[in-house]
């Protein structure tokens, strides 16, 4: 396809609720929403970086400044292009791997959208639906935690997830477990807020039956990763560590996993983040989609994601108004425990204009 333009609209908004995990809280959503004009079709695509650089080196204001300055300009001057040509068309720009998954997005939604196919079927999507699980964020108190989680087990969640820290981490779980009981998958998430030296106190939670603990221990922990699940029964899951497919496979191939979230937009993108999908399930190990509280765009294209027969445990792919009173896009919604997987052209969705000028805060184009 032949791509004569990118729009580049930066969008607040606000959070339904405060969302805190062990690098800070979140009251409103920062992104950037990418429209792809081509000859053919518009694609849509949406970058997942913070405002800050807390839970990965990229950040906002960074994402919009390499966007517009060297990976756009890269794209528009290659010509005719497909979806698969991104990543290697952009290879000479080193990381910003958010950035350059907003683009593949928005390319790959508009070749879709071309061809009447949609995400869920060019990824090789298995089911309709996908379950359903929510995360949660760290609460003032352990009131506010079980009224919270109450809510969402009455919402139909299948799965919760609590974020974790040193100091909020035994208790919070155990008044879970004691008031909810084990019926429910239950997981923890600590973006990587401890540290080897903690696996004494980690290893309690292992009396409550999670499903997994999430990213313990810091990024580039891989080894030290590898020894903490030597030490403990719950099961290691890993997140910030998993930032290619070769990546998965050295931490799948040193044993210090054996599930992984995949998230598309830390990965480069839908067609590395299916990569990642391959490597685990050839080698038996579970996959599930996470979020970076993306707007129905990335939330829509993640439920594709999360159809793949690998991706075997509930994703962090909950309806829109778990963060959103009102979301860009027609909002994704819970039935039953399940989001619907999308099977419109493309991604399946696309923004309502009137609510996508209301959280705009700045448009740039982007021109051959």
């Amino acid at each position: 396809m032949k791509f004569t333009g990118f729009e580049m609209r930066r969008i607040t908004l606000p959070l339904v609720s405060p969302f805190t995990t062990s690098f800070g809280t979140q009251t409103e959503r920062h992104a950037i929403v990418l429209r792809a004009v081509s000859d053919g079709a518009d694609g849509w695509g949406e970058c997942v970086a913070l405002a800050d650089p807390v839970y990965s080196p990229e950040y906002i204001e960074g994402a919009h400044h390499v966007l517009s300055t060297y990976l756009l300009p890269r794209l528009l001057a290659a010509g005719d292009i497909t979806a698969q040509q991104v990543t290697p068309l952009l290879h000479g720009v080193v990381g910003h791997r958010m950035a350059k998954a907003s683009v593949e997005m928005a390319v790959l939604d508009a070749e879709l959208r071309a061809t009447d196919t949609s995400l869920a079927s060019y990824l090789g999507a298995t089911v309709d639906r996908v379950p359903s699980g929510v995360s949660v964020g760290i609460m003032p108190t352990i009131d506010d935690l079980t009224h919270a989680v109450g809510s969402y087990l009455s919402d139909g969640y299948q799965r919760i997830k609590l974020k974790i820290k040193p100091g909020w981490d035994v208790e919070p779980v155990s008044a879970v477990r004691e008031q909810f009981g084990y019926s429910f998958g239950l997981q923890v998430d600590a973006n990587t807020a401890y540290t080897l030296s903690d696996a004494r106190q980690l290893k309690k939670l292992d009396a409550f039956d999670l499903l997994l603990i999430e990213q313990p221990l810091g990024e580039e922990d891989i080894r030290q990763h590898a020894e903490l699940a030597r030490m403990l029964d719950t099961p290691i899951c890993l997140d910030e560590s998993i930032v290619s497919a070769e990546a998965a496979a050295d931490a799948i191939a040193l044993k210090a996993t054996t599930v992984i979230n995949v998230k598309p937009g830390r990965v480069g993108g839908y067609l590395e983040a299916r990569r990642i999908h391959d490597i685990a399930r050839a080698n038996g190990i579970a996959v599930w989609c996470g979020g970076m509280l993306e707007t129905g765009i990335g939330r829509a294209a993640n439920a594709a994601l999360a159809a793949l027969p690998g991706f075997t445990l509930p994703g962090d792919i909950s309806a829109s108004a778990r963060f959103y009173e009102t979301d860009i896009t027609e909002p994704i919604v819970l039935e039953d425990g399940f989001i619907t997987v999308p099977r419109g052209p493309g991604i399946g969705v696309t923004p309502i204009a009137a609510e996508l000028d209301r959280v705009t805060t700045s448009t740039q184009w982007i021109t051959a």
